[in-house]
């Protein structure tokens, strides 16, 4: 009775046995849903959002071992941030966003190793993979803006890297604007996976610095919004309604706020979003009404940051 879903077809609970046996507890907790719910179909759904959740663990779990085994006395802590620590991760369109602080500056022997670890462990993350930023503990607190990095990896350096792996590492340092907003969401929402306290290790993010981040994630949005429809229409709703609330919303967040918020001739586009963000459904928008709700939306963001 324990495992109610060993009821269901075969086929459904072959490839989640090992995560569910090996998380009975957390499975116990999500038994009163699985016994609610007639449908196979919705059935299915909150298994493979449960067993997301434990593969997601086990990853995290294993990023701060292999951390710590490169870094070793020189980390300071490892914070998860962005839709993992704010509440609303999807497994296909969110990606796993870590910061790493570390106390002294990292040699090429360090970035080769743990690059090639995130490799492999960026294998068994979700589709959009991990996104993760080492910094210095010194350009943490006080926050220094445009944030230095030590390295930083995404999906988008897999491909250089496997094809010169030491000129991507050479390249791999620099200053990042985006760090601030990086940090910002650690300071409110951040979990500490190893180390100290996120408040011992960063200040605040000032409200000059946030804002500055976000205007340069929108900055291309007239050009970005066609080809990424879905984030581009959540980050214009997020920078707009912190620019008028003050709260930094995730994107999810943002899109809910528009809903409220916004001129109702956009209701369409961004239920659109949200629908696209929630399912597995792609998103698809006309260009003159993509275009129409970019132009609006930015010109509204300057006009409220010019009232103040």
């Amino acid at each position: 009775d324990h495992y109610a879903p060993c009821t269901l077809e075969g086929d459904v609970l072959t490839p989640f046995k090992k995560y569910i046996e090996a998380c009975p507890i957390r499975y116990w907790n999500c038994r009163a849903a699985f016994q609610s719910v007639k449908s196979l179909r919705v059935r299915r759904g909150l298994l493979k959002s449960m067993v997301c959740s434990i593969k997601i663990q086990e990853l995290l779990s294993d990023f701060v071992r292999e951390t710590k085994a490169v870094f070793g006395k020189q980390l300071r802590g490892i914070y998860l941030h962005g839709s993992l620590a704010m509440g609303c991760f999807h497994e296909r369109k969110s990606d796993v966003d870590l910061l790493v602080v570390v106390n002294k500056p990292l040699s090429m022997d360090q970035k080769r190793m743990y690059l090639e670890k995130i490799l492999c462990l960026n294998e068994r993350a979700p589709e959009k993979g991990i996104e993760m930023s080492v910094v210095l503990d010194k350009a943490m607190n006080p926050f220094c803006h445009p944030a230095p990095f030590e390295m930083h990896y995404s999906n988008a350096h897999r491909k250089s890297y496997k094809e010169d792996p030491e000129a991507t590492l050479k390249r791999m340092i620099g200053t990042d604007r985006d760090l601030a907003a990086h940090v910002r969401i650690v300071n409110l929402y951040g979990i500490t996976l190893f180390g100290e306290d996120k408040e011992s290790v960063s200040s605040k993010v000032s409200h000059g610095d946030y804002l500055d981040a976000l205007m340069y994630d929108i900055e291309n949005a007239r050009e970005d919004i066609l080809e990424h429809p879905m984030y581009v229409t959540f980050s214009l709703c997020r920078v707009l309604a912190y620019v008028k609330t003050g709260k930094a919303l995730s994107k999810k967040e943002g899109g809910m706020w528009a809903l409220e918020n916004v001129d109702k001739s956009f209701e369409e586009i961004i239920l659109d979003a949200l629908n696209a963000y929630e399912t597995d459904a792609d998103m698809s928008v006309s260009s003159d009404a993509a275009h129409r709700f970019a132009e609006e939306m930015l010109s509204d963001i300057q006009r409220e940051i010019g009232q103040k």
